[in-house]
């Protein structure tokens, strides 16, 4: 019989008198092998059917393991991992004040600990270090959305621009967009709830119907000139007339999102949605023709 300890677990091979070998294997209560002197108290059954300790029949030696030797894209790195929760649930928060920390030390004259996130160092003469995990996703998450952003932007600017064949309104229409940062910001805060992936997917959802409704009021405006309405007339007859549908519209947003307000996951979401709604309803109703009304009033009045 043979007897392999392996701390953790007891394996025991058999070898009966026949060929095949029979292999038994069990694991004790964890009070029962948290030591090694608990291990040695092991009775196992002896030839004669007697009890007998482990500690008579093994020989316990103590040794240091030999250290693991990590790489990563073939350089030699060491890892040093953390948890967050509580306050600083988010990795970005952590993050940001773990760097003002590190800027606070005191290092040899002409030295610098360089830090990296999105990709890694070039050299292994001196220590660099690398931000990595979850705030490596983070990093990731946010500038591919913040690049997705823009290209709608983009988009959105275009579609305007082909509709109302001017390259100077799709502006006016599009300064609402900056307005429901007014909403979502303080609501994070008021809630108590951090600016996510998800929030910054609500941000960017919440742009196309911030930019319908400034679409609803410019169109408006342009219509009531064709019908002969001054273009101070036009303005305030739009922000007025087209009120209602603009509320109907951030009131469907908020009971939509609000099936998901109290999602751990999806939180942010819905708050971007409901506060940049609110937020660029009251503002865009009020600048938006403002706006129009300051963009268009030199060609208006040349034209009279």
């Amino acid at each position: 019989m043979r007897l392999a300890l392996t701390g953790m677990e007891v394996g025991l091979l058999h070898q009966p008198q026949e060929k095949e070998d029979v292999a038994i294997q069990f694991r004790l209560p964890r009070q029962e092998r948290s030591s090694v002197e608990d291990l040695k108290q092991i009775k196992v059954i002896g030839q004669r059917g007697n009890l007998v300790p482990l500690a008579e029949l093994v020989r316990v030696e103590q040794q240091i393991a030999d250290k693991s030797i990590y790489h990563k894209n073939l350089m030699p790195v060491v890892y040093v991992t953390g948890d967050v929760a509580g306050s600083e649930e988010s990795p970005v928060y952590a993050v940001l004040k773990i760097n003002q920390a590190l800027d606070q030390l005191k290092l040899p004259e002409g030295y610098q600990l360089e830090r990296y996130v999105a990709r890694q160092p070039f050299t292994t003469e001196k220590f660099s270090m690398k931000w990595d995990g979850e705030w490596h996703i983070t990093y990731e998450v946010f500038r591919d959305l913040g690049l997705a952003f823009a290209a709608v932007l983009i988009l959105i600017y275009i579609l305007i621009v082909g509709w109302f064949q001017s390259f100077k309104t799709p502006l006016t229409i599009m300064a609402a967009i900056p307005f429901s940062l007014v909403g979502i910001l303080p609501a994070h805060g008021l809630m108590g709830a951090f600016f996510t992936a998800t929030s910054m997917i609500g941000f960017i959802a919440g742009a196309g119907i911030v930019v319908r409704n400034s679409i609803i009021l410019v169109d408006f405006i342009e219509l009531r000139l064709k019908q002969g309405m001054s273009l101070a007339d036009a303005v305030v007859d739009a922000g007025a007339v087209r009120f209602r549908p603009m509320m109907l519209t951030a009131a469907a947003v908020i009971v939509g999102s609000s099936v998901i307000l109290f999602d751990p996951i999806f939180q942010g979401l819905a708050i971007s949605l409901m506060a940049g709604e609110v937020a660029s309803l009251l503002l865009s109703r009020m600048t938006v023709p403002i706006l129009y009304y300051l963009s268009e009033r030199r060609k208006y009045e040349k034209k009279g």
